[in-house]
């Protein structure tokens, strides 16, 4: 069940890198790919840290089974082969959620933003449509078992046919079809009315409502306006602050004062400024605190924002303390 093709230039290039047994020619040759290879880590595990991980566990891998590639396949194809069963063996691996939280059906405690300057440059080549960056879909991924989620970013994101995602798995075509029908009945019960189509074109830019409403956010925050805030919350909004494990959904009463009794605009965590950035292509905020007696704001958190008519519908929080790949200015 191999790709049928001629073997193109990358392809013969890269046999004679494996011939030569030359690491810097290896390098050079895969490091193009390592972006859209890194995506597809992240889809996979919904951390950017793992996924920086896995990507280079995949390059070592590629690099220890050089001599087996034998250009059957496109090079891209093979990498992309090698990274999914990276993470598959990853995933079995990693600690499982605790038992006392048996109602999260997720692992949110993984969940980390994505840095736009880590994306691949081609969205076309690399499938990069916005909504399979997003959190959401991110995190909807996550329900999925490690092998239909396999299955669904190769079949459904990555576009790939069934007999080509079967061989990579090492599964029957009978049984990648079967894995890819349960993996769209999860997607769409846990993204309810958005679009499924994440093959199709989706634009990549902020709408002026959307960065309307960061600013506000922002803005709220600076005048320690809470019935402002308030006012840009849905009544039905969901929310999350990671690493607290979990997603609640609440008013938007409910959820200000949820944040003022944890302290937030309190004496000592009222003194605000923020900057309006974007992260896993979605619009967010990030916000600085500075506390008595220190002159300089300093990074505390970055808000990711999903806007649905002019109003927030889904915030989750990220403690950005220690995260440079977030490529924040630590101060302001």
């Amino acid at each position: 069940m191999t790709e049928a093709r001629p073997l193109g230039a990358d392809e013969a290039a890269f046999i004679a890198v494996a011939r030569s047994g030359d690491p810097a020619r290896f390098a050079l040759i895969t490091e193009r790919h390592r972006r859209e290879l890194q995506l597809h880590c992240y889809r996979m595990l919904a951390s950017y840290e793992d996924a920086q991980d896995m990507t280079q566990e995949t390059f070592l891998r590629a690099w220890n089974k050089r001599e087996s590639f034998k250009g059957h396949a496109a090079l891209r194809t093979w990498l992309y082969r090698i990274a999914t069963n990276v993470c598959l063996d990853f995933l079995e691996k990693r600690t499982p959620l605790p038992a006392e939280l048996p109602d999260l059906g997720f692992e949110l405690r993984y969940l980390q933003p994505y840095p736009e300057r880590m994306l691949p440059e081609d969205p076309q080549e690399s499938a990069v449509a916005r909504e399979t960056i997003e959190l959401a879909f991110i995190v909807a991924v996550q329900h999925l078992p490690p092998r239909q989620r396999a299955v669904f970013v190769l079949r459904d994101v990555l576009g790939w046919p069934a007999s080509k995602a079967a061989d990579a798995l090492e599964l029957t075509v009978a049984s990648v079809t079967s894995a890819l029908q349960r993996a769209r009945v999860t997607m769409r019960e846990q993204l309810p009315g958005r679009r499924l189509d994440w093959r199709s074109p989706a634009t990549h830019e902020l709408s002026d409502d959307e960065r309307g409403v960061v600013r506000s956010y922002i803005d709220a925050h600076e005048r320690n306006d809470l019935a402002g805030l308030t006012s840009l919350l849905r009544d039905d909004l969901r929310f999350a602050m990671l690493p607290d494990p979990g997603t609640v959904t609440t008013t938007a009463g409910d959820a200000v004062d949820g944040w003022i009794s944890g302290g937030l605009f309190q004496h000592g965590h009222d003194d605000w400024r923020g900057i309006t950035t974007t992260v896993n292509r979605m619009p967010a905020a990030a916000l600085y605190l500075r506390t008595p007696g220190d002159p300089e704001y300093r990074l505390f958190a970055v808000a990711v924002l999903h806007v649905v008519d002019g109003k927030i519908a889904e915030l989750t929080g990220f403690d950005a303390a220690g995260k440079p790949w977030l490529d924040l200015p630590p101060t302001l």
